[in-house]
């Protein structure tokens, strides 16, 4: 199975609380990155595939190595495959950290990188998967799947918003809890149903 998700934010404590840019009501970054944890993993099976979108983590110390290992204990501890696309907030020496600390699970190691984005393909229709939004002009069968943007959508259909704290969990029939990566077929809602919203507003 595929997943998707962006934007978890491991350890960062100044989004914890309401907030109009991404509302994080926990009483600190442990109870938050454990949420994150549990949900993920009551979805998303190890020998699944989980895309995420970049900003993996805000976490500084010094000397910076222990915020890298600490990321790296976080993920670690996440179910499934993870291909990471570089958020602004993932520093390369994050990514060399984890490349050189890259377990193997099930034959494939654990990480796969990604500097700028992801394509792939599913029932006709191609992910464009980048950590911002792309603004794609006229397509067809092309989605932009992003992060970046955290509580705000973008008002294209062709672009949706698969963050932790994304606005556009409103066009699924059924929520998930905080921290779940979406299946093929949550985008799929959300794709459909924001594609009805626009041809609605027309």
């Amino acid at each position: 199975m595929q997943y998707f998700t962006s934007d978890t934010h491991f350890f960062h404590k100044d989004l914890l609380g309401m907030n109009d840019f991404a509302p994080r009501p926990f009483a600190n970054v442990d109870e938050m990155n454990q949420t994150i944890i549990d949900n993920w993993n009551a979805r998303v099976a190890p020998t699944d595939t989980v895309y995420h979108l970049g900003d993996i983590a805000l976490y500084f110390t010094r000397p910076a190595i222990k915020s890298d290992e600490a990321v790296a204990d976080v993920l670690s501890q996440l179910n499934g495959r993870l291909e990471l696309i570089k958020g602004n907030h993932d520093s390369r020496a994050l990514f060399k950290y984890l490349a050189a600390h890259n377990p193997v699970d099930h034959g494939q190691e654990k990480y796969t990188f990604h500097d700028v984005g992801a394509l792939i393909k599913y029932d006709h229709r191609q992910y464009y998967m980048t950590h911002y939004p792309m603004m794609l002009g006229i397509v067809k069968q092309i989605i932009n799947l992003h992060g970046h943007i955290h509580h705000y959508a973008v008002p294209v259909k062709e672009n949706i918003n698969v963050g932790v704290d994304t606005p556009e969990t409103r066009y699924l029939k059924e929520q998930v809890p905080f921290g779940t990566p979406f299946s093929t077929s949550e985008i799929e809602e959300m794709v459909a149903g924001k594609a009805k919203e626009f041809q609605d507003k027309q």
